[in-house]
């Protein structure tokens, strides 16, 4: 993502530290903790009694407008949001100082390092939105949906764990169709046009524009397998 240099850069991100994780390095196994305390006890599976709540992950998160509003309306999740450029994650932060919500954290990194973040099976779900479709054959391993990654993601998801995967850009949606399967993913939802009937789910700021435009999203969801 590309985007101009924001003024007082600094002391907007320092206004927002306290959603910044700061040093990844020392949380693996342990972002479940960073839930408030005062709505632990709750079961969050009733039927197995099961207190673990879903710890889901955005890579790419950009200037959150969809990290805000998830994490708003589900608060029974834990989300961590991570953006490696630093005047889209303080725009980010800035919305989730806004709407409050108290199960929203951030990393500022690349998605090659997760597996230094998160505990094998740590992770429940993880959001691609919209990623850089990194057209032409030369630059395919950067692709969030590449195996490369997936390898990665596999080694922090749960067995069962899901991918949502967003783009309106369609070669980008049928490499995608072909990469998950060959790395254990099973594919549902499969749509080449989320929006058709209205919308349908939670947007980001590109999808918002994209839709308004009428431009078709596309979305699958793969659900990892052994």
């Amino acid at each position: 993502m590309r985007m101009r240099k924001k003024k007082n850069l600094i002391p907007r991100m320092e206004r927002c530290e306290r959603l910044l994780i700061k040093d990844p390095y020392i949380m693996p196994g342990k972002w479940r903790d960073l839930y408030p305390e005062k709505n632990q006890p709750r079961d969050i599976n009733p039927e197995s009694g099961d207190k673990r709540r879903e710890l889901r992950l955005e890579i790419g998160c950009g200037k959150g407008g969809f990290t805000a509003e998830t994490a708003k309306l589900n608060p029974d999740i834990l989300l961590i949001g991570l953006e490696v450029v630093p005047e889209a994650i303080v725009v980010a932060m800035e919305r989730c100082m806004d709407l409050n919500p108290s199960n929203a954290y951030f990393i500022r990194a690349d998605a090659g390092q997760l597996d230094q973040f998160f505990a094998p099976d740590e992770i429940d779900c993880i959001y691609l939105n919209f990623s850089d479709p990194w057209p032409g054959n030369r630059h395919a391993k950067r692709r969030l949906t590449h195996g490369n990654f997936l390898k990665i993601y596999r080694q922090i998801l749960k067995s069962g764990g899901k991918i949502q995967f967003k783009t309106d850009n369609q070669p980008l949606f049928e490499f995608s169709l072909t990469e998950l399967p060959k790395y254990g993913f099973e594919l549902s939802d499969i749509t080449w046009n989320l929006h058709e009937h209205g919308v349908s789910d939670i947007m980001t700021d590109y999808e918002a524009k994209f839709y308004q435009q009428g431009l078709p999203i596309c979305r699958l969801i793969g659900t990892m397998r052994e």
